[in-house]
């Protein structure tokens, strides 16, 4: 089983290209994030968590699941379109049988929660989501609603010290004084009232029709608001629930271009579940990606960088490999690539998601933990510029790129391309200061000589560091007005 499963690879999933610097693949998509249907939070302690989010600027998305066993593209496997491929496979249901049956060798002995946590926050992560189940329906956490779960005691992870997954990563995050999330999948495709065996699955959506089986779907909508108050009563304080599986939505809510019609009113009622985790959890941040309305708390464009700031919270999600979870032999992007991912999205307004799996035992490879800690370590210098800043005009300018702090702080971050030998020898950064100025390179202290130009100033890089700043992700200047 494990030999023919591996053989399913990420040629599955959707892929991005790896940046080679700022002015990469990704950098360049410049699809349109809609925001015209957003609808702002009223609650004032939800206002209150979702600006304290906006300025953490960086955070991880952690997938795991039986995917993470096989090394495969997530779960995406068992869905039965036409874009998915099972490369070993004659027949789906070998498939599907095998697919599911990775529960009885997933145990990921290795997990050390708390060094993960110590490993996001050296990172400079400030927010961590991790999944609690993909839309294969595996739980890991401790559901009392299914014994599709990583605890169940059937399952070698049962016998180790801490089964419940979830638990244990959350609970050492908070520790280390990261913010924490929940990510769940709205869809279900091992439960019986979402893809009935009665029925073979046709694609991702319920395999029957719901107003011929309206008990069946009520089910299935029950089974979702208790799985998601669980999530919400049992582990802790948690701060965002991201949900996943946007086509699980109410039909009002799809647009007659999107394919409204002949479409089932796959409504789970998420103003009940919503008001339900908020009783509980006063000031959480609800996600229910792309579906447009009151619970769309923040927008989630994936795998891109939008082309301008928006007038609304915006975090774009974008793998640190190929995949979301763990597959051999991925193509990881370097420490330098993500800080320059990380200083767009932020010069755009938005934050950065970072999506990053463990394998089957629990570990992280060694690529992973070398890219996080040069982030980190280029964060634990430049941090001033990232966190807590605001976009402000021009935002960029070919590989120079514009935050800001209050009325009186501009940063210029200038992005050394990969073949880059020496950084300029002037760097003219925009800004409307006035008065005398402060022009400091954030590497080093080290103050800088400027002269005004047209609409800034110009600032001059002394030969003897532009070599040696040309190796950074990227270059910090702070330009402050006294």
């Amino acid at each position: 089983m494990k030999n023919r499963i591996k053989l399913v690879l990420a040629a599955c999933c959707f892929t991005t290209a790896s940046l080679s610097h700022a002015q990469g693949d990704i950098m360049a998509e410049n699809e349109k994030t809609p925001y015209d249907s957003y609808v702002a939070p009223k609650d004032k302690a939800v206002k209150e968590n979702l600006a304290k989010w906006q300025d953490y600027k960086f955070g991880v998305l952690i997938h795991m699941g039986l995917y993470s066993q096989l090394g495969i593209c997530e779960s995406w496997g068992l869905a039965p379109e036409d874009w998915v491929t099972r490369n070993g496979y004659d027949d789906y249901d070998s498939f599907a049988s095998d697919y599911r049956g990775a529960r009885f060798s997933l145990n990921p002995t290795n997990l050390d929660s708390e060094k993960w946590a110590k490993m996001f926050k050296n990172a400079g992560v400030k927010y961590l989501i991790f999944t609690s189940k993909h839309h294969d329906g595996f739980c890991m956490y401790d559901s009392k609603f299914t014994d599709f779960k990583i605890t169940n005691p059937n399952l070698p992870n049962a016998k180790n010290k801490n089964p419940d997954v979830l638990k244990n990563v959350l609970d050492a995050s908070r520790k280390e004084g990261l913010s924490v999330g929940i990510y769940f999948s709205k869809p279900d495709w091992t439960s019986q009232d979402f893809w009935w065996k009665y029925y073979p699955p046709k694609d991702r959506n319920p395999n029957y029709d719901i107003k011929a089986y309206p008990e069946k779907w009520q089910s299935f909508v029950k089974y979702t608001q208790n799985q998601l108050d669980e999530l919400t009563t049992n582990y802790g304080k948690v701060d965002i629930l991201w949900l996943d599986g946007g086509w699980v939505r109410p039909v009002s809510t799809v647009k007659e271009n999107e394919g409204k019609k002949g479409r089932q009113n796959l409504d789970i009622n998420m103003k009940l579940i919503a008001e339900t985790a908020r009783k509980k959890q006063p000031g959480l941040i609800v996600v229910d990606r792309w579906v447009p309305g009151e619970y769309e708390d923040y927008l989630t464009p994936e795998r891109k960088v939008l082309e301008k700031p928006i007038p609304v919270p915006w975090e774009s999600c974008v793998t640190l490999g190929t995949d979301w979870g763990w597959v051999p032999n991925a193509n990881y992007k370097s420490g330098a690539e993500v800080i320059q991912l990380l200083t767009g999205i932020v010069a755009k307004g938005g934050n950065l998601l970072l999506g990053v799996g463990p394998d089957g035992k629990g570990d992280f490879e060694p690529k992973i933990q070398q890219t996080l800690a040069e982030v980190g370590k280029w964060l634990d210098i430049n941090g001033d510029a990232i966190y807590a800043t605001r976009p402000i005009a021009p935002y960029s300018e070919g590989n120079l790129y514009y935050t800001s702090k209050g009325e009186k702080t501009v940063y210029g971050i200038y992005l050394p391309t990969a073949t880059e030998k020496e950084i300029p020898s002037q760097i003219v950064i925009k800004n409307n200061l006035k008065g005398k100025l402060n022009v400091t390179l954030l590497a080093s202290k080290q103050k800088l000589n400027y002269k005004n130009v047209t609409g800034g100033i110009s600032v001059t890089i002394p030969n003897s560091l532009k070599a040696e700043l040309a190796k950074q992700g990227g270059v910090t200047i702070k330009v402050s007005a006294q």
